[in-house]
């Protein structure tokens, strides 16, 4: 797969048809055929593919530790070759409205859908029977974070403890910086801008590499998944995962489709185009492994550089489409399986409070678990301890969150680029219609 920048892509495309990739080389034919011997051996042999973890740990580690880099060098470039710089403001607060326009739909559809499915009655469990310890380690990390709070944890203490955390935000919050200012310094800032743009090819060099061991690691995310959980594990809380997988896939095919259908795009165009990346986000169930691949072929899409940098970092924080359907869906099984009670106040409070909660929490895995947390915290009634009933499968609930965390953000940045007539929507189309 050339996930080169867009620069570099041209040679690609312009391959002979004579020199196409055997079916067996492609990237998502390795990664599905590796997530199928996961789950063979997961039912097979658990213990084995349990010890599989490593795998995917390893790939996750080797990914996470280049993708603050690919930000910083790609805002800073993007924004030092723009010539006005209004746009980046500009498309930032754009940016920000749409991103709370749509998880906030996110978060009503989950209430909703939790209201009518009601997958959590009929458990009638009694709190004083979970393992609260279980999740006592999560609800320690819990933590409700005000406005101010959480705006003064974008300003990262130094420079390099951005970059030591891996905070995304902080590093856009810097790569910001940086930016404007080799813009301001104009022509004596050319040849670091120069430099750092290089540096920008190197590093996508260093994917492609990587990424050739993607089956590997979506193999050994996968077998730990199904040997540690087992598909049998799925059987009692059936309700709640069919019920969240199916209301994931109509969130993206219903109000993503509508938003890309104003647009100008197909979504289902689109998702064929990121095909790679829905396989490898739903083996790891992680949705920051696919951030440096798909900067790469949105920009291949036509979408310039800056607008990619500020617009794909910042939504895998503000933009948890996943996320946000997750968390007011599974509060509301929490107390229904609990057999509590919620006034309609008490579930507004949820929607309200879940609008910061669920921000920066879709990149890592667990992220989620923990805001959620933190979300039942506000209820006292609530028992959180309930939130032990699907500590077992959350994984399997993770790989749709972070799917539409993904495929949520990719929609966001093709949006914007059309607002901003980066692109027209016959290139859109014919750029999608071809191989990534």
């Amino acid at each position: 797969m050339a996930i080169l920048p867009p620069e570099q892509a041209g040679s690609v495309n312009a391959a002979p048809a004579s020199s196409k990739t055997p079916f067996y080389r492609v990237l998502w034919v390795q990664v599905l055929a590796a997530m199928a011997f996961a789950i063979v051996l997961g039912y097979v042999d658990p213990v084995s593919a349990v010890a599989m973890k490593p795998l995917g740990d390893a790939f996750i580690r080797v990914i996470s530790m280049i993708i603050t880099l690919i930000i910083f060098c790609t805002v800073v470039t993007g924004i030092a070759g723009m010539e006005n710089l209004k746009k980046v403001g500009r498309v930032g607060g754009m940016a920000l409205i749409y991103f709370e326009i749509v998880s906030t739909i996110a978060l009503l559809i989950g209430l909703v859908v939790g209201n009518v499915v009601r997958p959590g009655s009929g458990f009638n469990v009694n709190v004083a029977t979970l393992d609260a310890r279980a999740v006592a380690d999560y609800a320690g990390q819990a933590k409700t974070q005000n406005v101010t709070e959480f705006l003064m944890h974008i300003i990262p203490t130094t420079v390099v403890d951005a970059f030591a955390k891996g905070d995304i935000l902080e590093v856009v919050f810097v790569a910001l910086l940086f930016g404007f200012a080799l813009s301001a310094a104009g022509a004596r800032a050319k040849p670091l801008v120069e430099l750092i743009d290089s540096l920008t090819h190197v590093v996508f060099r260093v994917v492609n590499i990587l990424m050739k061991f993607a089956p590997i690691g979506a193999f050994g995310a996968m077998a730990y998944t199904v040997g540690k959980f087992g598909l049998a594990s799925l059987g009692p809380l059936a309700k709640l995962i069919g019920t969240f997988w199916l209301t994931s896939m109509l969130f993206v095919v219903i109000v993503l489709g509508a938003i890309a259908w104003a647009a100008s795009f197909n979504i289902f165009r689109f998702l064929a185009y990121i095909k790679e990346e829905i396989l490898l986000v739903l083996a790891v169930s992680s949705s920051e492994i696919a951030i440096p691949t798909l900067m790469a072929k949105l920009e291949k899409l036509g979408c310039s550089k800056s607008l990619v940098g500020l617009v794909v970092p910042t939504g895998f924080t503000f933009n948890t489409d996943g996320t946000s359907l997750y968390m007011t869906m599974a509060a509301l099984f929490v107390a229904q399986a609990t057999n509590t009670h919620l006034t309609l106040i008490q579930e507004l409070t949820i929607l309200s409070v879940a609008v910061l909660t669920s921000k920066g929490a879709s990149g890592v895995q667990g992220a989620s678990f923990i805001a959620l947390v933190a979300t039942l915290s506000v209820i006292p009634t609530i028992p959180v301890a309930g939130m032990a009933l699907i500590l077992g499968i959350d994984r399997f609930l993770s790989m749709f969150r972070a799917l539409v965390n993904m495929i949520g953000n990719g929609v966001a940045t093709l949006v914007l680029a059309r607002w901003e007539g980066e692109l027209g929507s016959e290139t859109l189309r014919q750029n999608l219609a071809r191989p990534a």
